[in-house]
């Protein structure tokens, strides 16, 4: 260990001195765009592949005033749908050289905690998730000057690019696909706690099929479970199915975990089994209901092109702050699977 770098980390002015370059010549050797020529490069790369030398990214965002870590704001981490989403995220932001800095927002007491915390680090910017994280986090953020994406939320905030699958015909193509099985006693289930995301989805179903609810063609009801998860399809299959008089024949789940769990349900509480008996879609395609348990008709989201559209947009707003808003749609696609009739 040298006195010059007591701590014994390889510093920049070590791989300089390898190189027989300046210690400016390294530092525009790893900046994106910078001007260094061919052959300096090469010998500090050299310099440094030797060395083991990496860049010290902290350093660089304090000089800088902002660091190469983007915010990724999720409430709770328990949502199969978000855990498909976070890997593509990561792997697009890597792209960009870019890096995730998680933020929990199911804790209303630590928002403004959680919130400092992600300043702290000078963030380039931040992705608002799928869910529910209050809509305060953005316009706190855009305050402070902070680019901001948005994943699955209502686009009615100026200065942010929202990024949505297209829910609306999702939930038409439900209703379709139902009513060409045969379906003739229709549901939604959704929760009392409905995202945006699953409302959307309710009108889409709802109303597409408007025009044979008025020709007294079908029967429509709209089912809120305790909550957009598991435990609450479970539960749900309890009202759902206990009147004997009007079982449903068709349901449209917000969610693939509500329609596994009213699947269980339905078996092991009354003995029913799907699509025999009452038939069913979710929507997202979570790898649950992939599994030969369920083998769940659903419809799926393009989680990869979700994550890659945000990253892409954030990383342009950082370059434009001021641009107008945008707001994409995405294609979603029915999967079908065993819980339709054939």
């Amino acid at each position: 260990m040298s006195t010059e770098n007591p701590s014994g980390w390889i510093t920049a002015a070590d791989v300089a001195r390898k190189a027989g370059v300046s210690r400016s010549a390294v530092s525009r050797t790893f900046t994106e765009g910078a001007s260094v020529s061919p052959e300096t490069r090469e010998k500090v790369q050299r310099a440094a592949e030797a060395l083991g030398y990496q860049v010290n990214m902290l350093a660089r965002s304090m000089i800088q005033r902002q660091s190469n870590l983007v915010g990724v704001v999720v409430k709770g981490f328990d949502d199969p749908f978000l855990q498909s989403l976070l890997g593509p995220i990561t792997h697009h932001l890597a792209l960009r050289s870019l890096a995730p800095l998680l933020m929990d927002a199911s804790e209303p007491a630590q928002l403004a905690k959680s919130l400092r915390h992600l300043l702290q680090y000078r963030i380039a910017g931040v992705i608002l998730t799928s869910g529910t994280p209050p809509i305060q986090l953005a316009k706190e953020y855009l305050r402070l000057r902070v680019p901001v994406a948005m994943i699955n939320r209502a686009p009615d905030l100026e200065g942010v690019d929202v990024v949505n699958s297209d829910h609306f015909e999702g939930g038409a193509i439900a209703a379709r696909a139902l009513l060409a099985k045969g379906a003739r006693q229709l549901v939604f289930l959704s929760s009392a706690t409905a995202t945006y995301s699953a409302r959307v989805r309710g009108e889409g179903f709802v109303q597409t099929l408007q025009p044979a609810v008025q020709a007294g063609k079908v029967v429509l009801r709209s089912i809120q479970a305790t909550a957009a998860s598991y435990a609450g399809g479970f539960e749900a299959a309890q009202t759902l199915l206990s009147d004997a008089a009007a079982p449903p024949d068709g349901v449209f789940c917000a969610n693939d975990v509500l329609a596994c769990g009213l699947i269980d349900g339905a078996r092991r509480q009354f003995g029913l089994s799907v699509p025999q008996d009452f038939q069913v879609i979710g929507f997202d395609d979570v790898p649950m209901a992939g599994l030969s348990a369920y083998a769940l008709t659903t419809l799926r989201q393009n989680v990869d092109a979700l994550a890659e559209s945000a990253v892409t947009c954030l990383a342009e707003r950082m370059l434009e702050p001021d641009m107008p808003s945008r707001t994409l749609q995405l294609p979603v696609a029915l999967v079908d699977r065993a819980t339709l009739r054939s």
